[in-house]
């Protein structure tokens, strides 16, 4: 069959690598790509919300099915436009409608979703301009540190954790009045701090049946020891090992079951992927956030550990025959690094020279922010490439991943030395 994958980061690249190696799979496209996927398909420059130029690549390359990568266009209701279109309708799309993206599209409406549930979660209030004086007072009645989130999309920078009460009413009114993140903070949710350790459950649900996908732990900030700024990922881990069957049991029965039947009952049909950002307190598990696609970097450390074929599941969760599929994963632990630009997250350039990617035997290398200028591949955003690599342990893959970096080289690329210090 022939599939579109919408994207142009690390996460699609992984999935492309995966599904080329189906026998299922005739010719894979990917809209707008990398360099990474210049090699196991073909690249569309079409941008992921041009639904139009969509349209028209399916139809034009007799594309079967359609696996949406990123968060945007499902948000903005890339699947119902298929579903509105006759000539689409019959072609089925991994990744929820729009109302049911609203799960990562809106955080009160994730908030609402958990608490009609019944699903633990943090104690939150929702607040807009017009309640300014109200979100300082419950700013009052809550303990260091602040957490506060933009109620809509902020390209992963909508979240602030802040230790200081003053600031934290300051940033309220620049979120709020001063619109920091845009139409994203019109409505700000102000959340109770948990203290844990983080970690994040993945599920590919059918709209009926569902497989727990395997667990994994990324790494934010760009500091060693977690410090600095947040940026779109720095690393992964899987399977995550503090959880273990009994915690693992907790949050299948607690977390991932509530939130399949909460789908169902709330009328939100679900074909895709579930990414449940959660956080261990104790020996309990939170829901800190959905997000409605997998993770970047995590599915490149996810996707390489799954053995099945790739456009088979996806054919079983478009048929809805999910529950027939057995999920077969590899025990051993897959780590990957993220290379990444000088500068980022902040101001960084493009267009430096990637080498010594070609020839590397030991690790997957997944493109992310590449691109192809004059024959050569170049940098093409903050967060460049993943090094993902297969080991007994977390220890012994990462080993491998640091060795095979010090074989690539371009001008100025930084990493974290430190993926995994904290388990």
């Amino acid at each position: 069959m022939n599939i579109l994958i919408l994207g142009s980061g690390g996460r699609e690249h992984a999935i492309a690598w995966k599904l080329k190696q189906s026998p299922k799979l005739k010719d894979l496209f990917i809209a707008p790509g990398n360099a990474g996927t210049a090699d196991v398909g073909i690249n569309i420059p079409i941008g992921v919300n041009d639904f139009e130029g969509i349209k028209n690549a399916v139809l034009l390359n007799k594309v079967d099915m359609v696996i949406v990568g990123p968060e945007d266009p499902l948000v903005n209701g890339i699947h119902d436009f298929f579903l509105d279109d006759s000539e689409l309708r019959g072609i089925p799309v991994i990744g929820p409608q729009k109302a049911a993206a609203s799960l990562e599209g809106s955080k009160e409406f994730a908030k609402e979703f958990l608490f009609r549930h019944n699903i633990p979660t943090a104690a939150y209030k929702s607040f807009t301009s017009n309640d300014l004086e109200e979100g300082y007072a419950f700013l009052e009645t809550l303990n260091s540190p602040y957490v506060l989130k933009a109620d809509g999309l902020a390209a992963g920078k909508g979240v602030l954790i802040l230790k200081d009460l003053q600031e934290a009413k300051d940033e309220l009114k620049a979120m709020l009045v001063d619109a920091k993140f845009g139409n994203a903070s019109a409505t700000v949710v102000i959340e109770e701090f948990l203290d844990g350790i983080e970690l994040s459950v993945f599920v590919l649900s059918d709209g009926e049946g569902y497989k727990v996908l395997p667990t994994a732990k990324d790494y934010k900030r760009i500091g060693e020891g977690d410090t600095g700024l947040n940026t779109g990922g720095m690393g992964a881990i899987s399977p995550v090992p503090f959880a273990d069957k009994v915690f693992m049991d907790k949050i299948h029965r607690r977390i991932v079951k509530p939130t399949v039947e909460g789908l169902k009952k709330d009328n939100l049909p679900y074909k895709g992927f579930i990414f449940i950002g959660l956080i261990k307190v104790g020996d309990d598990p939170f829901v800190i956030e959905y997000n409605v696609r997998m993770g970047d970097p995590e599915t490149e450390v996810v996707i390489p550990r799954i053995k099945n074929d790739l456009v088979e599941v996806f054919q079983a969760v478009a048929n809805q025959t999910l529950n027939t599929i057995d999920l077969q994963l590899d025990e051993r632990t897959a780590t990957t690094v993220m290379l990444v630009s000088g500068g980022y997250p902040e101001a960084y350039e493009k267009g430096k020279e990637i080498s010594g990617f070609e020839d590397i035997k030991d690790s997957v290398v997944f493109h992310a922010g590449t691109d192809i200028r004059d024959g050569k591949v170049v940098t093409n955003g903050g967060r460049v490439m993943a090094i993902t690599s297969l080991g007994t342990n977390f220890q012994d893959a990462l080993k491998v991943s640091y060795q095979t970096i010090e074989k690539i080289h371009f001008d100025k690329m930084n990493y974290r030395k430190d993926i995994g210090f904290d388990l």
